[in-house]
């Protein structure tokens, strides 16, 4: 009910409506006053309308008491529903509150790094750790069947015989077989990778596999023993039950791994290299114990420094149980499938994990100290070469018996552990490159390094190097030192490391003394050049020889330096072709030609020769030709130099000879020149240059070979012949030559080429004169008087043929080596020439 309705029954009746509908009643019922007075009726209505009001009225007061407590029990009822209403809305905004906490419990908790897991989360960790302990009941169900079967093989092995276990670990075969099939089909399903279950279960079925072997090992060890195994074993004075013990031992274990052959078929060229012939590989282990015992351990033998020790024990034990393979061993194979097998070859192989092992676990602590880690890999290469003349070849044993390669491989010996290992060989390869390095500079420093070698120094020429050439010291120390890099070297089996060390160690070596030279050479250029060649004289005879810089490029002095850059050049030049005639590098470099590997890293060096491709054939030139060509060019620079120097030399000094030609100086000639001619006195200012070249020239065939003399004397003589014919004949300028002054000119020509003659009797050097004969010819004409002189102008400006000609002037002057116009040209520089 609206409250409106409510307000409008509580509200008091109006007296106007009552009356007025009263009115309306009488009015409608007695319409005059003579009908209200006819009527009888109005006195009921009358009267009704008393009892109905008292009715009404009674009615009233009920309705009043009823509606007073319908009010009453309405508020009552009101406050009870607004306390009610205030406890709801209380209990809504605790609902709401806590509605919003279950909000946020609902957020993940990946979304908030600091929030809780909502329930939710919590249940499916729960299930999922549920499922996981599901599975892992499953798993340790099957570890728990795997090693009851593994137990029970082992067991069945101990107690009565090895051979009998075999059903139960064929059992345990199958298990797990069956189990890898099962997580193969998962995995092809679901993606995922090998079940480490399985991988588990392998190492179980492996290890008991083992246990089951190690029953027959200790079966076969107990029978070797009484042989007096490890030692030397004299098979044939030992009792026979000991040699039967051994003999069914031995069988037993070959028929097991026959039997283990045939189960793991998928196993069998998967080779470790511990693997092989089971009864070998028990005999072993004895052996493996006293070697750990003595060079594993804290005993004195277990030393880093003597690698030599546990590498002539490993090889002395492979030489002294040969004859027990040989003979013994051998034939219990002979009658098994190994019979292919090389019993000796099997059980040195065998031995190969030993060191293997000591290397592996050694050479990290070694790496810090290159010394000691140089010297156990040529030991392990000395120990290599020892094996392999003992005859130990992968052939006839189980390392190429089982490869399914009809080609045997070729060992890669003991020393690859090392060397196979590219931080390992980096470290050797730089210590090596450093040590050669520092003796390198050790030699070039050396005080006595650029001395001429004597050659009483007790250094014997190997014969590959021609026993008439000279060195400095420091060529044949960094020779020696070259010849000890390639000793050091040359053992490595393979040619990748050999390239790479002749590349890093080797190569740079004679790089660097080339450079060396090389240096000194431009060093000489330069303060001759600007010194002495430029502006000779400029720094004056104040400054004083001390501290003149001339000193270094002229004289002797200058000459020796030459020489000695040369001589060295030149004797490495010739130790670089023997060298490369040597097997050694003539098969490094053919296997560089044909591998393209190693081609590609040679071509990266200028001192190297390019190499080709060629296929099978034989390269050709040698390793070592680049550098020959190199040297030789630094030889043939140093004796450009030496000519230069010494021509230069004389030059200057006939300078002032030829200044002062005119002055009355004259000097007799020395007793040992008088014969040339005795009436004739010659300038003194012509000694000087005469004795500079002598010295020279001196210096020259006791220092170097006859050749390079010879070599270097005919330029020398050619250049100096032809300045001087220019100088004192051709190019006189204005004046012409006196009879008088030809006879002097002809006696200097003649002490040019006797003192040449006397300066290289020594040497041998035969027709010192053929260099001057142009001047010597030339001075012999303006010399020449009388009869002599007029036969050789005319023949010269005569009729004569050419032929004619030359035989008359080699009647008058000896030889004829200049051209018809050139006499003429010499005969017109004399003053009675017209």
């Amino acid at each position: 009910m609206a409250s409106g309705h409510i307000q409008a029954l509580l509200s008091d009746p109006s007296a106007t409506d009552s009356h007025k509908r009263t009115l309306d009643f009488l009015n409608s019922r007695f319409r005059t006053y003579e009908d209200l007075e006819q009527s009888e009726d109005f006195d009921d209505i009358l009267q009704n309308s008393q009892t109905r009001n008292e009715e009404l009225q009674s009615k009233l007061t009920m309705s009043q008491q009823s509606l007073d407590a319908l009010i009453a029990q309405t508020r009552e009822s009101a406050q009870d529903n607004l306390h009610t209403a205030q406890e709801l809305s209380l209990l809504r905004h605790s609902l709401t509150d806590e509605l919003s906490y279950l909000s946020e419990q609902l957020v993940s908790s990946l979304s908030d790094p600091d929030g809780q897991p909502t329930l939710l989360e919590e249940i499916e960790t729960m299930h999922r750790s549920l499922k996981e302990l599901e599975s892992v009941k499953g798993y340790l169900q099957v570890i728990e069947h795997a090693l009851y079967l593994s137990e029970t093989a082992v067991n069945q092995a101990k107690e009565s015989s090895p051979l009998k276990a075999i059903p139960e670990y064929e059992k345990l075969q199958k298990f797990v077989d069956s189990v890898g099939t099962a997580s193969k089909d998962a995995e092809d399903a679901s993606g995922q990778q090998k079940l480490h279950l399985l991988t588990f279960l392998e190492g179980i079925r492996d290890k008991t596999w083992r246990d089951i072997k190690e029953v027959l090992n200790a079966t076969l060890l107990t029978a070797s023993e009484k042989l007096q195994w490890p030692n030397a074993v004299d098979y044939r004075s030992a009792p026979a039950e000991d040699r039967k013990a051994f003999e069914s031992a031995f069988s037993t274990l070959v028929r097991l791994q026959t039997i283990g052959e045939k189960l793991h078929p998928s196993t069998e060229n998967t080779r470790n290299e511990k693997d092989g012939l089971y009864p070998i590989q028990a005999l072993v282990q004895p052996i493996a114990l006293r070697f750990k015992y003595h060079f594993e351990s804290n005993r004195q033998t277990n030393r880093l420094d003597k690698p030599e020790w546990y590498f002539t024990h490993v090889i002395n034990v492979a030489h002294e149980h040969r004859k027990f393979m040989d003979n013994i061993v051998q034939q219990l194979l002979a009658s098994t499938p190994y019979k292919k097998y090389n019993a000796w070859r099997e059980f040195t192989l065998l031995l190969l994990p030993l060191l293997s092992r000591k290397l592996r676990r050694t050479i990290p602590s070694l790496i810090s100290h290159p010394p000691v880690l140089a010297h156990t890999i040529y030991q392990s290469l000395s120990f290599d070469s020892a094996l392999r003349e003992e005859g130990f070849e992968l052939s006839g044993t189980s390392a190429a018996l089982t490869s399914e390669d009809d080609n045997v491989p070729d060992w890669d010996g003991i020393s690859e552990v090392i060397l196979g290992k590219k931080e390992w060989f980096e470290a050797w390869m730089e210590g090596e490159r450093q040590f050669a390095m520092d003796q390198y500079m050790e030699t070039i420093s050396a005080s006595d390094a650029w001395l001429v070698a004597d050659d009483d120094t007790g250094e014997e020429n190997d014969g590959r190097v021609h026993p008439q050439l000279k060195s400095t010291n420091s060529a044949r120390r960094v020779k020696a030192l070259v010849e000890q890099v390639t000793d050091r070297y040359s053992p490595l089996p393979q040619f990748s490391h050999r390239t790479r060390f002749l590349i890093t160690v080797q190569l740079p070596l004679l790089e660097s003394y080339h450079a060396r030279i090389s240096s000194s050479l431009d060093a000489f250029e330069t303060l001759s050049s600007s010194l002495f060649r430029a502006v000779p004289g400029a720094l004056g005879e104040a400054a004083g020889r001390a501290n003149d810089p001339r000193r270094l490029t002229s004289g002797v002095e200058g000459v020796q330096r030459l020489c000695k850059a040369l001589i060295s050049a030149k004797y490495l030049s010739a130790a670089m072709e023997a060298w490369g005639e040597d097997v050694f590098f003539l098969e490094l470099w053919a296997e560089i030609n044909h591998k393209a590997a190693l081609r590609s890293r040679a071509e990266a060096v200028s001192s190297l020769p390019d190499p080709k491709t060629i296929g099978t054939e034989v390269p050709e030139g040698t390793i070592f030709e680049e550098l020959v060509v190199q040297y030789n060019q630094l030889a043939a620079r140093a004796e450009d130099l030496i000519i230069q120097s010494v021509c230069n030399e004389v030059e200057v000094g006939l300078k002032a000879h030829f200044n002062s030609s005119g002055s009355s100086q004259i000097t007799p000639v020395p007793s040992s020149q008088s014969d040339i001619r005795d009436d004739i006195a010659l300038a003194a200012t012509l000694l000087g240059p005469i004795a500079l070249l002598s010295s020279h020239l001196t210096f020259l065939q006791s220092t170097l070979p006859q050749k390079t003399v010879t070599s270097i004397y005919r330029t020398v003589a050619s250049r100096l012949a032809t300045h001087i014919l220019h100088r004192q004949i051709l190019y006189r300028g204005r004046s012409r030559i006196t009879p008088d002054q030809g006879k002097v000119i002809m006696a200097e020509s003649e002490l040019w080429a006797e003192t040449c003659r006397l300066a290289l009797a020594k040497s041998g050097t035969g027709r010192t004169e053929a260099p001057w004969r142009g001047l010597l010819e030339a001075s012999r004409i303006v010399g020449a008087d009388g009869e002599a002189w007029r036969k050789i102008v005319d023949s010269t400006f005569g009729v004569l043929n050419d032929e004619e000609w030359e035989a008359v002037l080699t009647e008058m002057v000896g030889f004829s080596e200049l051209g018809r116009e050139d006499v003429g040209q010499v005969i017109r520089s004399r003053t009675d020439s017209e």
